[in-house]
């Protein structure tokens, strides 16, 4: 714990002497688009309205997001996707895990992981509430005041959210250390922090705005806010940490999504392909998005570059698993392997379109030409002739964020995607399932069916009763939100982790005959090994065990 607050704290240690600053300016594009400043004392940047929100927008810059480092995602770590070359993932996935070998699974350690780790945001947001009531200027009035606070509480909340789920219990630190601070301190536990959150979100949600202008776009809003407490309410109902089954808890939950669908500010954006992109940024569905200015400000989210098959001169970082494909329904509304009309020799014919608008296989029609992962020759194979060493391990490649318009990308052409952090689909399933375990199932049916009815989706209406419903709303959010960071956690606080986790990964093999017939294989990849008496947690890295003696390690580990 020393050890990171030391690294954390450098920022803040800088600021007296004088803290160069980023100023993101409000533009016509958004909110986060940066300028450089000339340095200000501390005093200078507490003092002024317009430095306060320049230090908030690096706030908003410094939280985690699943597109930034995209090679590094949770989704790596789950039965999502495999990461090319990536031996940590396969050794997390494997079961091998440990507190002194944790690579980029590290999401605790702010000197090993800058962009992945919530303590920096953290004790950005405690600097915020320690010197805050400092400015004096009179043209910080009470409206802007207030809604700067709900902005931080709502992303301190947030962050201690993200850390809980990923940890179990954390210290609950709420203002910023120094160097000469005692660095020795106790973990809280899971529900004293996930009382702090709910705390913080509530005095959140009555300060902030329902809206922004075009240009503040990206910042939180009331509904986002309230998005922040539906995710936590359902996480802290959940299996996991509800061993009881507390109904209450189920009903809290309930209630908290509900108050977003009444809102009735949100409702599904009709096109699902193209919904995550930059035309469509801050759509009806979006609730809250971190916007990325590439062009401006690049941060390492080259979006085509990482996902572009390699025939198309992308990276191809990341690839799509078969365990994933195998559970994209057909559009009978079956799972692959219980629907009779399914040829596994014509394994993309008749398959949920959200498979289509998620995941590039052989045979896709993608810009000029169909994407070729056969062998031998595929264009997009390893046997391709641009950048074979590029080519996707599983016979697949995300299509999801990827924009189309984007061709030969690299550095200098991209798109600027945004992150999606909460959506109006999540809500929908949110309250479905709480009102399943509240049993409610006809409730949880109707607000299922209506995620699977989105125009450019219109899949068959979900009839089942019971525990085959639960295993339909799980397929759900797979389905609906992947790639979108919630698998690691779903999985994990539903307690089916041992099961789906510890299926072997596969992948597709393609054989394209001399007559020109293909011939497909599902092939073993990986191995995969979920232990119930420690996995649901990540451990906490051992040097920081070491430098606390307060700080216990998770069980297992």
């Amino acid at each position: 714990m020393q050890h990171l607050l030391e690294k954390i704290n450098k920022f803040f240690l800088m600021v007296g002497l004088g803290l160069s600053l980023n100023m993101m300016t409000s533009c016509d594009s958004n909110f986060l688009e940066t300028k450089p400043m000339d340095r200000f004392s501390e005093e200078g940047v507490w003092e002024d309205p317009a430095l306060i929100n320049t230090f908030i927008n690096q706030v908003y810059r410094s939280i985690p997001s699943g597109l930034r480092y995209s090679f590094y995602n949770l989704s790596i770590i789950s039965d999502e996707l495999n990461g090319r070359n990536n031996v940590w993932a396969w050794g997390v996935l494997a079961g091998n895990l440990t507190p002194d070998n944790l690579s980029h699974a590290n999401l605790w350690s702010i000197d090993v992981t800058p962009n992945r780790s919530y303590w920096k945001t953290i004790n950005y947001t405690n600097q915020f509430f320690l010197n805050i009531d400092r400015s004096r200027s009179s043209a910080f009035d009470d409206n802007l005041k207030n809604r700067m606070i709900g902005e931080m509480k709502a992303i301190r909340a947030f962050s201690y959210l993200n850390l809980i789920s990923l940890y179990g219990g954390v210290p609950l630190i709420t203002k910023p250390f120094t160097l000469n601070d005692d660095f020795n301190v106790k973990r809280n536990s899971y529900a004293e922090v996930m009382s702090f959150i709910l705390s913080e979100i509530e005095e959140a949600i009555a300060l902030l705005p329902a809206t922004y202008p075009a240009a503040e776009q990206g910042r939180l809003t009331k509904g986002a806010a309230m998005a922040i407490k539906s995710r936590a309410a359902l996480y802290r109902a959940s299996p996991l940490n509800n061993p009881e089954n507390d109904p209450e808890k189920w009903k809290f939950a309930a209630d908290a999504a509900k108050a977003v669908i009444d809102l009735g500010m949100y409702n599904l954006f009709q096109d699902y392909r193209t919904m995550f992109l930059e035309e469509n940024a801050y759509n009806s569905e979006m609730i809250w998005q971190r916007p990325y200015n590439q062009l401006q400000n690049a941060e390492a989210v080259y979006v085509e570059l990482s996902l572009y098959p390699n025939g198309y001169n992308g990276f191809a970082q990341i690839h799509p698993v078969q365990n994933l494909v195998d559970d994209y329904e057909t559009t009978n509304g079956l799972l692959p392997k219980n629907d009779p009309t399914y040829d596994p020799q014509q394994p993309y014919v008749n398959r949920d379109p959200r498979f289509y608008a998620s995941i590039l296989y052989d045979g896709a029609k993608f810009q000029h030409r169909e994407v070729e992962t056969f062998l031998p020759g595929g264009l997009d194979s390893n046997e391709g002739p641009v950048s074979g060493w590029n080519a996707s391990e599983t016979g697949y490649y995300q299509l999801k964020y990827a924009n189309e318009k984007i061709v030969n990308p690299s550095s200098l052409n991209m798109s600027r995607t945004p992150w999606t952090w909460f959506r109006y689909a999540e809500i929908l399933l949110n309250y479905a399932e709480a009102n399943y375990f509240l049993g409610n199932e006809d409730v949880a049916r109707q607000y299922l069916n209506m995620v699977r009815k989105r125009p450019s989706v219109n899949m068959p209406d979900v009839k089942e009763l019971g525990d085959a419903l639960f295993t339909r709303l799980v397929n759900e959010r797979r389905i609906e939100l992947v790639f979108e960071e919630h698998r690691w956690f779903d999985v994990r606080r539903l307690k089916i982790a041992p099961e789906v986790m510890s299926e072997d990964i596969t992948r597709m093999k393609i054989t394209k005959q001399p007559d020109g017939k293909k011939f497909y294989e599902v092939l073993f990849w990986k191995e995969a090994n979920f232990n119930p008496e420690r996995d649901y947690l990540l451990p906490i890295p051992q040097d920081e065990i070491d430098k606390n003696a307060l700080l216990e390690q998770n069980p297992g580990y």
